[in-house]
């Protein structure tokens, strides 16, 4: 199942950069798309939350 999470402050190559790193570390399955301000996160709810956590560790807000 793919969800997508919205990143309303993901403005910049580099904040895409810093979320990318941030998920790098989580092992799970996603894709950053900057310019749609989203992250697409494959697997269930324990791995949306994963990445919602690793996000907000970041610094950025997710919609």
């Amino acid at each position: 199942m793919k969800t997508l999470l919205f990143i309303r402050d993901m403005d910049s190559e580099e904040a895409a950069k810093k979320i990318e790193d941030a998920l790098a570390e989580t092992r799970l399955i996603y894709s950053v798309n900057l310019r749609d301000r989203c992250v697409a996160i494959e697997g269930r709810n324990d791995a949306v939350y994963t990445a919602k956590v690793a996000i907000r560790e970041a610094g950025y807000n997710v919609d």
